[in-house]
């Protein structure tokens, strides 16, 4: 059934052959030309120093065609198959080698780019970028094993197979053929394109007939139409035998899949015209072909995958197969033979006319190299203002969150603190130390009792707010970790380190020197005398004022009310003292009204409480009282600070953010040194490109001298 017409690809064979041959001759006449231009060069003739430059270039030449024909022996016809996972690209290959050359089967079989081609030799073999050694291959399966086995081959990674022409019919024309991994595995597409697809003739989207085609295999030939200009895509959709088991929609589902298929090649990459896609998309069967060819070959008849009759519709399916081999092998011995080879005939013609040409070849190439490196130049620029734009934004971004954070940290601190001052009472009575009222013990026991309550006070700050504050400070420090890596160079990504787990948030309130001016008073007070009563109306500090007198300057400071109180007081206090003749004429008056049994009751009873709190008030009283003095006045000190001590804590994790982010932006200062180094060396080599432009040209009319020889 197959077509057994000589291979177009034999075109691509005699052009090899022919226009090596014309190179040989080519390299014999500039090895004759030097030589003649050397000898000139060595005579006694003093004005031709200029023939030495002359000679040099000659040699050059001759050198540089040496090496275009070790290029021109190694030139093939190379063909790359892209696809999902599972869609059957190796079950193509061995269709069209007509042998199970490839692993192939469900799931995810090809980890690595295959490339495929003969050797003279009878042994198949395989070989690694990694290692040039020869490692024996031959079955299938041993290629698998030896491809799942290897642990430095990724998406990325290249094998040689090397697979006997006598065995392969279609490797025995210079035909190379790339297996892939699936499109949807990796997103490093460029990377691929740019090692693998370049010099590639013809691209082979394998699709499975099942599905349409998914955005992942569009974007990589989307990808490839960027670099390539119109690259000569063939769209396969296999397992077409699936539509037998719905034959009332085999028409329905080709013409969608062919619309669609059309659209993509026509109106999205442009690569051919609407009049020519649809011969550029082929239904088929990978897997029927090949069980179908393995079995011819094997001298058994054709059957079907398990051994019973073939699928309805496979010799249609077979057919289309064929016309695709035909077309695809019309299609890349005529585009390798236009692109490997049209170029170095030119030059090869060119040269055979006159050494003239020899010299356009140097500019050539000294402009292709120069546009390189100009392209390289413009990229390292741009991604050197990419990266110092990002720098701004990112520091912006960095300076907002810290201002948050620190923010949040300070609003946090003050809040616990305020919760915490509630609890001072529980806090002071906890704390246990001998008491002694004389003034060198009171004051170290007043020291001690601080120490206790400034450490409880911190203990519960430090569980209340550290956790939550460093995690929060960790996670800014990881993002900007995270934000600056893609910023930097490889050589400067060593020098991240992971963010210090030294950092500890401090809450250093300083009660002792806070509280200096606290002074406490312990001697015994009649809880109904005149002061306690006062003090219990009016509160102590204007009790304080109004038995003491008015002071000007804490008048200017308080309230009209408080003011009024304390007037009020005063006033009773003033005439208390200047009136006790009245008090005695109201005691006589009570004592004329009540009797003198009831108010001489009255009397002891209020001697007989004033003698008991008297003998009660001890040293453990005394040490009641000044505790509870001292929470009165920490209280006080620790509502005038809590902002403080908030925005305190803020700047703590403001300068350890800050200090993070400073070192990040330094290692991102030395990327842009690098980077700028890099446009430095660049624009060194585009000056020196041009130099030697420069310099071909003038040897060009030299070479017109030497077309006149």
């Amino acid at each position: 059934m197959d077509a057994v017409d000589p291979s177009p690809l034999r075109r691509f064979v005699v052009a090899k052959r022919t226009i090596t041959s014309i190179f040989d001759q080519l390299l014999d006449f500039v090895k004759d030309g030097s030589a003649f231009v050397d000898e000139a060069w060595r005579g006694d003739d003093p004005g031709q120093v200029a023939v030495e430059d002359q000679s040099l270039e000659l040699q050059s030449c001759a050198t540089k065609l040496r090496t275009i024909r070790e290029v021109l022996v190694r030139r093939h016809m190379k063909v790359a198959f892209f696809g999902r996972t599972s869609n059957g690209k190796s079950t193509v290959i061995n269709a069209m080698l007509r042998e199970r050359v490839l692993p192939s089967g469900i799931g995810h079989t090809t980890n690595c780019f295959l490339r495929v081609e003969g050797t003279d030799g009878d042994e198949a073999y395989l070989t690694t970028e990694a290692s040039n050694d020869r490692r024996s291959v031959t079955t299938v399966n041993q290629l698998a094993h030896a491809l799942h086995m290897d642990p430095t081959l990724d998406s990325g990674s290249l094998v040689k197979v090397m697979w006997p022409k006598s065995r392969c019919a279609l490797l025995r024309d210079d035909l190379v053929l790339m297996d892939s991994p699936g499109t949807d595995v990796t997103l490093e597409l460029d990377s691929w394109i740019d090692k693998f697809c370049l010099d590639a003739d013809v691209f082979v989207l394998v699709g499975n007939a099942e599905s349409t085609l998914m955005n992942t295999e569009k974007l990589f030939f989307h990808k490839v139409s960027e670099r390539i200009s119109k690259p000569n895509i063939f769209i396969l959709h296999n397992r077409w035998d699936a539509s037998v088991s719905e034959p009332e929609y085999i028409e329905e589902v080709r013409k969608q899949h062919l619309d669609r298929c059309v659209s993509f090649l026509a109106e999205e990459l442009k690569v051919v015209g609407l009049d020519e896609a649809p011969g550029r998309i082929f239904f088929v069967s990978a897997k029927e072909v090949l069980s179908s060819r393995m079995q011819r070959a094997q001298g058994m008849p054709e059957t079907g995958e398990t051994g019973g009759a073939l699928a309805e519709g496979f010799h249609e399916r077979l057919r289309e197969f064929q016309m695709f081999e035909r077309t695809f092998e019309e299609f890349i011995s005529q585009s390798a033979v236009k692109t490997k080879f049209e170029q170095h005939t030119v030059r090869a013609w060119q040269i055979t006319e006159a050494i003239k040409a020899v010299m356009d070849a140097i500019n050539i190439a000294s402009a292709d190299r120069k546009i390189c490196c100009l392209e390289e130049r413009e990229g390292q620029r741009d991604r050197l203002d990419s990266v110092r734009g990002q720098m701004n934004r990112l520091t912006d971004n960095v300076t907002e969150r810290i201002k948050t954070l620190t923010e949040d940290v300070s609003a946090k601190v003050a809040t616990a603190l305020s919760d915490q001052i509630r609890s001072l009472p529980v806090l002071v009575e906890e704390f246990r130390a001998d008491f002694n009222p004389t003034q060198e013990t009171l004051e170290l026991y007043k020291t001690k009792l601080l120490q206790h309550v400034e450490q409880r006070l911190v203990g519960c700050l430090s569980l209340r707010c550290s956790i939550g504050v460093l995690r929060d400070i960790r996670d800014a420090q990881r993002h900007m970790i995270d934000s600056v890596r893609p910023l930097l160079s490889p050589s400067v990504h060593d020098q991240l380190s992971a963010p210090s787990a030294s950092f500890d948030l401090s809450y250093a309130l300083g009660l002792v020197a806070l509280c200096a001016d606290f002074q406490e008073n312990i001697e015994f007070q009649f809880s109904l005398g005149w002061t306690a009563l006062v003090s219990r109306f009016i509160g102590a500090s204007n009790a304080k004022r109004a038995l003491s007198g008015p002071d000007p300057r804490l008048q200017e400071s308080s309230t009209f009310k408080d003011q009024m109180v304390v007037y009020v007081a005063t006033g009773l206090v003033s005439v208390t003292s200047r009136a006790s003749m009245t008090v005695l004429v109201i005691g006589g008056v009570v004592w004329r009204s009540v009797g003198w049994c009831l108010l001489s009751v009255s009397l002891s009873l209020y001697g007989l409480l004033y003698l008991y709190e008297r003998l009660t008030w001890t040293d453990s009283s005394r040490e009641r009282a000044l505790k509870h003095q001292l929470v009165d006045h920490v209280a006080r000190r620790l509502r005038a600070v809590v902002h403080v001590a908030g925005s305190a804590c803020s700047q703590q994790v403001h300068k350890e953010l800050s200090s993070t982010f400073s070192r990040l932006t330094q290692r991102a200062d030395l990327s842009e040194a690098e980077l700028e180094g890099n446009i430095r060396q660049l624009s060194f080599r585009v000056q020196r490109l041009e130099n030697i432009q420069r310099r071909s040209k003038a040897f060009r009319s030299e070479a017109t001298r030497i077309e006149a020889l």
